[in-house]
């Protein structure tokens, strides 16, 4: 994208194969932060193997490696301006991009991977605990159904007034016709029975 055709360059523009005058790398990015396309074809030139090369020992997929190289040169392009020679030369700031993108894109991969892997055990996990719960809740709904089953009419009726329908004691008694005590004891022995068959620890 940023390359032009173009014979006999300008006298001031050495040739792609010529190395960059004194300063190198660090000329080239000053000039492309310039907007010079010029130095920056010289630069892509210079640069481009070493950015493929440290990619590609990162990111492993050669195509995602391209991308990736691609998208290190356009950082540059683009960011040119903020070299700073006194922090480190030309050919370390641009590796550090490099490597930064590299990872990044691993990362990401990664991330992608994982969740789509935690979509994946969701949907076949979710049937199963549904299912499970399902199962476990009637199971557990008929031990109790046959639990009730064992107490005596009384206990059964004094229990499942308090316990599902929700009336205080002496309103079981009233419901009942039975004395206030009576109901105290039968629901009490009832539910010691209710205890003991269902397996309820003490």
């Amino acid at each position: 994208m940023w390359r032009r055709a173009r014979t006999n360059p300008p006298p001031e523009t050495p040739p792609p194969d010529t190395p960059p005058a004194s300063g190198g790398l660090e000329d080239l990015i000053g000039l492309v932060a310039r907007g010079d396309t010029d130095a920056f074809e010289r630069l892509y030139d210079e640069v481009t193997g070493s950015v493929y090369g440290l990619v590609r020992r990162v990111v492993r997929d050669p195509a995602q490696s391209e991308e990736v190289a691609q998208e290190v040169l356009v950082e540059v392009w683009r960011t040119a301006a903020r070299f700073d020679p006194e922090r480190g030369g030309a050919m370390a700031w641009i590796m550090t991009l490099a490597h930064r993108r590299a990872v990044d894109r691993v990362r990401s991969a990664q991330a992608a991977g994982e969740r789509e892997e935690r979509v994946a055990r969701r949907s076949a996990e979710v049937p199963y605990d549904e299912v499970a719960e399902s199962v476990e809740n009637r199971l557990e709904r008929e031990r109790v159904r046959r639990c009730l089953g064992g107490l005596t009419d009384l206990q059964r009726e004094s229990v499942a007034l308090a316990y599902y329908g929700g009336y205080t004691h002496r309103e079981v008694a009233g419901l009942l016709s039975v004395p206030l005590g009576t109901v105290k004891t039968r629901m009490r022995d009832g539910l010691i029975r209710m205890r003991d068959c269902l397996g309820v620890e003490r």
